[in-house]
Formats: structure tokens, C-alpha cells, sequence
């Protein structure tokens, strides 16, 4: 790990020995997506089984086309002699009577679409929806914002961002690909619907370009046209304040499209705008991000996931230490855990190697059949959000006994009574593309929180368990604490989210970054209050 050069000797041994995902909101669940490609595979067989069909019908018309078009060469050469023969003229009426007409108006070929269609809609319910594509070019945009990403490396299929004028890639994948200029017109669009054009621009300038270079060809797979992109872009381009590249495009969309009523227009209203104040031809030349609604550490919060957890600063403390822990339990004697300190305040530990390969795949196929879009506290209700884009499932301790074991191991470790309710039942997460969760507080912090439904107080404590490992992103920030802790597979990370006289710590405020790279799974333990008194006992200082 970066943020803390632990070395842990193997003298000790730790003593621990498809189902389909839910109908729609594909890309909040890489699970889900995953589940898409054996779909399109389906796909590809019934578009194979069309196309044969079609070249066995094309076949057919060859051959018609062969035949008839020898006879006119070689027996209708002299149409006197040819149709003297009664046998010859037969078969001309024959032919143009009926054979032309079964061949012009044969139902083949659209038997052979309707089975295409028939097999596709099939399949249909494992498709994704509109909001699939929408929530997928969203995570794009999330990623480029978080890990300030440049737009024209991400459409060459790199992950590099730009300092101060120097290009650093961010992280090489072993697969990717270059999108198209219609996949940067849908992302576009979708900024562009949003009226967020900071986004918009940046991304129909790729589709631009992209379209120019295939020489405005338009391909029957495509939504989008090298017109459609020019059109978005000029408009979007106004609104940033850039009149006379909104008109230079617009001129550009002429040329392709001369008789377009409103686009006349618009080169109309931008040549007066022009003419009447001059200064403002390219007011738009430095593009601001738009501002968030309810992140008010946002700066924060993307730095922190930016250095994916190496804040040498912070971990330079000499008080933050590794060692084999026990709990002074005697359960742990005969295999101490590796125990990382990360932060004191909040009090934050990494236990190493917390769980085995199998149990995380045994957790991950329990979960797999429960996962839903995950939700927010929203009042007294719970609802789902965009600052949260994941799955999750609950997995009771009567599911499988590997679940009973990880709760006996989280006990153990922590000293705390965790069977329900005095704990909640095992929450295991999926993150999606550019899956996240921005900063929150696990804790409640209001009276009417859902966390109280189970009338054991509020959460005292996290438990949460690394299923899975990514290659990059998807660490854990947190915000005023400042500091980040990458995924590290197999561990699991506890922190105390109240102060002992009940009060929340302001100081445990933290997000799951978006995560650029990997299938990111984790198992949340929360553990609430009550059940707790002879385990972590109040202080007699109020104030502590």
C-alpha cells in the first residue's frame, strides 16, 4: 500500500478457514453489465442466423438473375426464332407472369427481419434503458471530473490528465477502446439535455472532429451525424459565451444543410449579436464547471481521490503504527490479525487479510440475486440518489454459514455485539460505472433517520469488509480528516462513528470514490448502540 510501509512477517498464521442481477439500472452494477455481454453474444448468434438466411435468399436471386439474364443472351438473341418455339414463349409468360412476381414480392426477407426482431425482443428485458446510457455517459463525466481527466485522451482510450501542461497517464489498461464520434455525440447529449455545457463542448468537439475525419459518413448503427454534432456544439458554444465560434459552426452546418430553416436563423440572431457588441465574439474562451448542488467539499474530496491514498504527510505520524492484534481475545491468540492504525482521530484501523478468496466469492453469489439500486436516507424514507451509484443486497446470518463466521471474526476483532438488531444484517455493494458514493456521514443525523427503525440507537460503528480488488480508483476518502485509503482486497477497515457520549464525529465525514478501473465489491457491518454496554462502555466525561 502507499500510504503506509507496513511489513508484516509470516510467522503467525491466520487461523480462518449466475444468478441474474435485477431488471434495469444496468450501469449501477458492474455485475449487471457484466451479465450484458453474455446478452449481446445472443445477439450476435441471431444477427449470424439472419445473415445466412439472407445470403441463402440473395443466393436464390443470383441464380434467378443468372438464368434469365443467359437466356437473353443466348436464346433470345433472335426473338423471331425464339418465339416460334411454343416451349419458349411458354416459359416467357410463365416467368413474367409469376416468377418476377414471386421474386419482387417475395415475404423472405421479411420473415427473416421479424425473426431478427422476434429473437431481439427476446432478449429484450436484459437490455439496458435509456437511463442505462444516460447513467453510463454520467459516470464518463464523473471520472473526467474527479480524476481531471483530459476529454481527448479518453477518447483514444487513455486515462491521463494534464498539470500545469504536462500529460500524465493516470493508468495504462491491459483493454480498452477508442469511441466513436456517435458515442462522444451521445455523452454530449446527455450534458447537453442537462444544460451543462462545459461538458457538452468538450465532448461534441470529440464528435466533431471524429465525424470530419470519417468524411461526415453516416453508419445505420449510429444515432448521431456529423450535422446533429455541429448543431449541439453551436448552440452550446452560445451559451458558454462564444458567438463567433457558435457561428463559424453554424456557417459549417449550412454547408451541409442549406435549406435549414433555423439554423438560418441562428446565424442571423449570432451575426447581429456580432455586429451590436463586438466584445463579446469569444466571451466563452475559458469554460467553468458547473457548481455542485449539495457537495460543499468538493475540492476536497476529489484531491483526496486523486492521490488514491498516498498522503505521506498524514501517514508520517509516528504514532500510527502495525502490529499482530489480538483484542486480548483468546479466539485471536493462536492467529493475531495484522492490525494497520491509519488515524487516530478519527480512529481509523485496516485489518490485512480479514477475509479468504472463497468467502468473498461466497458473499458476492449470496448477494448477486438481491441486488437493487442502492438509496439514501431521504427524511423518514429512503430514495436513490446520483451522489450514490451502486447495488446492494442484505444477506441475513441464516443465508450461509460463512456469514455467521464473518460476524463471529467482526466481533472478535472489535468487541462488539453484533448479531441483529444490535447490528445490521450484512450489506455487500456493487459499484456501477464510475460507481461512487459522495461524502456522507454513516451515522445518522437526524431524529426521523431510517437508521433508527430498528430501535437500537444509532450507528456506533463501521465494519467494511474489501471484497474485491480495482485497478484503480474507488478509494476511500476521508474528507476532514484528509485522508484516503485505497482498496485493499481482502482487508476490512473499522472506524467509530460516535464520540463516546453518543454525539456523531464530525471528523468520520467520508466517500467511496468513483472507480476508475476494476469491479468493486464491499461488505458493510453497521453497528448500532444499544447491546453495547458492558462491549464499549460510555465515558463518565460528557464531553469525550
Amino acid at each position: 500500500m502507499k500510504h503506509l510501509p507496513c511489513v508484516f512477517f509470516s510467522l503467525v498464521l491466520v487461523a480462518w478457514g449466475a444468478v441474474p442481477g435485477s431488471v434495469g439500472e444496468m450501469y449501477t452494477s458492474l455485475q449487471n453489465v457484466k451479465q450484458a455481454i453474455s446478452v449481446e453474444r445472443k445477439l450476435i448468434d441471431y444477427l449470424r442466423t439472419y445473415i445466412d438466411h439472407e445470403l441463402e435468399r440473395l443466393a436464390d436471386i443470383k441464380r434467378f438473375y443468372a438464368k434469365v439474364s443467359d437466356l437473353h443472351t443466348e436464346v433470345y438473341k433472335s426473338q423471331e426464332t425464339a418465339m416460334a418455339n411454343p416451349l419458349v414463349a411458354f416459359t416467357l409468360i410463365k416467368r413474367l407472369h409469376s416468377e418476377w412476381l414471386n421474386v419482387v414480392y417475395s415475404d423472405e426477407a421479411l420473415e427473416n427481419t421479424q425473426a431478427l426482431r422476434s429473437s431481439y425482443e427476446k432478449e429484450e428485458a436484459g437490455l439496458p434503458k435509456l437511463e442505462d446510457l444516460q447513467g453510463a455517459a454520467k459516470g464518463l463525466m464523473r471520472l473526467q471530473d474527479v480524476y481531471a481527466l483530459q476529454v481527448a485522451s479518453l477518447v483514444r482510450g487513455h486515462f491521463r490528465s494534464v498539470t500545469n501542461g504536462q500529460a500524465t497517464d493516470i493508468y495504462m489498461p491491459d483493454v480498452s477502446v477508442p469511441l466513436s464520434g456517435d458515442d462522444c455525440f451521445l455523452v454530449g447529449k446527455v450534458a447537453y439535455d442537462q444544460e451543462d455545457y462545459y461538458h457538452s463542448v468538450q465532448w461534441l468537439e470529440e464528435s466533431v472532429r471524429l465525424f470530419r475525419g470519417s468524411g461526415g459518413e453516416w453508419s445505420p448503427e449510429n444515432e448521431g451525424t456529423l450535422k446533429d454534432a455541429l448543431d449541439h456544439l453551436a448552440f452550446s458554444h452560445f451559451k458558454t459565451g462564444n458567438v463567433s465560434y457558435a457561428l463559424s459552426l453554424s456557417q459549417e452546418l449550412l454547408h451541409h444543410d442549406p435549406v435549414n430553416g433555423r439554423v438560418l436563423q441562428n446565424v442571423e440572431k449570432y451575426e447581429k449579436l456580432l455586429m451590436e457588441r463586438p466584445h463579446i465574439s469569444n466571451r466563452g474562451g475559458g469554460l467553468r464547471r458547473p457548481a455542485s448542488k449539495y457537495l460543499r467539499t468538493r475540492n476536497t474530496y476529489e484531491r483526496l481521490c486523486q492521490t488514491q491514498g498516498s498522503q505521506p504527510v498524514h501517514f508520517e505520524n509516528p504514532r500510527l503504527f502495525c502490529d499482530y492484534f489480538t483484542s486480548g481475545s483468546p479466539g485471536l491468540l493462536l492467529g493475531p490479525v495484522k492490525r494497520e492504525v491509519l488515524s487516530l482521530q478519527p480512529y481509523v484501523v485496516l485489518y490485512h487479510d480479514f477475509i479468504t478468496d472463497a468467502e468473498a466469492e461466497d458473499i458476492k453469489m449470496l448477494a448477486q440475486p438481491g441486488l437493487r439500486r442502492s438509496v439514501v436516507a431521504a427524511g423518514e424514507k429512503q430514495a436513490t440518489a446520483d451522489y450514490r451509484i451502486s447495488k446492494s443486497a442484505w444477506v441475513k446470518d441464516s443465508a450461509h454459514s460463512v456469514v455467521g463466521k464473518l460476524d463471529q471474526r467482526i466481533s472478535l476483532l472489535t468487541g462488539l455485539n453484533v448479531t441483529h438488531p444490535y447490528g445490521e444484517y450484512l450489506q455487500v455493494v456493487n459499484y456501477g460505472i464510475g460507481g461512487h458514493y459522495e461524502p456522507h456521514f454513516d451515522h445518522a443525523t437526524s431524529p426521523s433517520s431510517p437508521v433508527f427503525k430498528l430501535k437500537t440507537g444509532n450507528r456506533v460503528a463501521t465494519f467494511m469488509i474489501y471484497l474485491s480488488s480495482v485497478e484503480a480508483g474507488g478509494s476511500t476518502a476521508f474528507i476532514y480528516a484528509n485522508f484516503s485509503v485505497p482498496v485493499v482486497e481482502k482487508a476490512a477497515i473499522f472506524w467509530w462513528n460516535l464520540h463516546r457520549n453518543g454525539q456523531g464525529d464530525m471528523d468520520t465525514l467520508h466517500a467511496g470514490c468513483p472507480v476508475l478501473i476494476g469491479d468493486k465489491w464491499v461488505a458493510n457491518k453497521w453497528i448500532h448502540e444499544y447491546g453495547q454496554e458492558f462491549q464499549h462502555r460510555c465515558s463518565l466525561n460528557p464531553e469525550e
